[in-house]
């Protein structure tokens, strides 16, 4: 089917010559004389290019040029002036014309207006299929950051699930060893539970805000601990967006140190604070610190329990590129974590 050309002018003797040169290029060419005509030709449709005149008896090609790009037209124009002034061309192609073409009476003419026609209808082929592949590229990370929001949905409802399934565990259990490892574990899916339920609740669902996540954890440790004469957490956080692998590697550590602390910091009945800070340190890093006022506890001291939680720390740790310091305190432990953020 050959492609469809508006040719704009007045001249009507030209408008033949250009039906004549055009229709052996292959083209189909519907003339309008003016604003009106021209218009009501690119309403009905089906124009691959306009070739616009500049000089018409009513105003000039601009006016319609405007038109055409208030309205949204996607369609290439080819500007047509007999003027040697280059303002009248610079102004087309602000204007939104493709191209522009001097009207002169030599051979030139005929084949430099097929060459602009048809390198401005490639062009508006090659950009519309740009915008296409774009609305595709977007609507198909949509759909897939939907589908992701849905896996972590449930994925966090599975792991909460599991999680109240140990907590009865520990209520049912009448070893204190026991209950104590089932609240540790219970610790430890909560906080990956927790990463996952704030990916599905954020609108970017590859990124988690390290202060509403460690809200949420710091809450839910302290919960888990079901002794009002346990320490108190106060948590410091600023808002820094982590991906997910990242943020539930600093969940777990957090999950560990806090546990720890929790449990070995203050003697029985002692009251205490446990602090976890998480700053942003410079462009490219942040700490994190968990410290507390305690009996204390240097790095090379024997682990106390089972030895896991420090394992999981280091291991966590390591995934970050990072180590776990801990700084001497006059009183009580400080463990530090330098993140980075790139």
């Amino acid at each position: 089917m050959p492609q469809t050309i508006l040719y704009v002018d007045d001249d009507l003797a030209l408008a033949r010559l250009a039906e004549r040169h055009l229709g052996r290029a292959g083209y189909q060419v519907i003339h309008a004389t003016d604003q009106a005509s021209a218009m009501e030709a690119m309403e009905r449709g089906g124009i691959d290019a306009v070739v616009l005149d500049h000089y018409l008896k009513a105003g000039t090609g601009l006016d319609i040029l405007h038109r055409l790009k208030d309205q949204g037209s996607d369609v290439p124009v080819i500007y047509v002036t007999g003027s040697s002034d280059a303002t009248i061309a610079i102004d087309a192609l602000k204007s939104g014309a493709s191209d522009y073409v001097i009207k002169t009476v030599g051979d030139e003419f005929w084949p430099l207006m097929e060459s602009a026609i048809r390198q401005g209808i490639a062009t508006a082929e090659l950009r519309r299929a740009q915008e296409k592949a774009e609305r595709e590229i977007r609507l198909g990370k949509e759909r897939a950051e939907v589908l992701l929001a849905e896996v972590n949905h449930r994925v966090a409802n599975s792991l909460a699930l599991v999680a109240a399934l140990i907590r009865l565990q520990v209520s049912s259990s009448r070893n204190e060893d026991v209950k104590a490892a089932l609240a540790e574990t219970q610790a430890r899916i909560t906080a990956i539970a927790g990463m996952h339920r704030s990916l599905y609740t954020s609108d970017d669902v590859r990124h988690v805000e390290m202060d509403k996540y460690l809200g949420t954890l710091v809450r839910e440790v302290q919960d888990t601990v079901n002794d009002q004469q346990r320490p108190s957490i106060r948590l410091e956080a600023e808002p820094v967006s982590l991906t997910s692998d990242r943020a539930v590697s600093i969940g777990m550590i957090v999950t560990e140190l806090l546990t720890n602390a929790l449990k070995y910091a203050y003697p029985t009945g002692v009251e205490g604070e446990v602090r976890v800070f998480f700053k942003r340190q410079d462009e490219e890093s942040a700490l994190l610190a968990v410290e507390d006022d305690g009996i204390g506890w240097r790095e090379g001291d024997q682990p106390k329990g089972t030895g896991l939680g420090s394992r999981i720390v280091k291991s966590m740790a390591a995934t970050l590129g990072s180590t776990i310091q801990y700084v001497p305190n006059v009183s009580g432990t400080r463990a530090e974590l330098k993140v980075s953020l790139t």
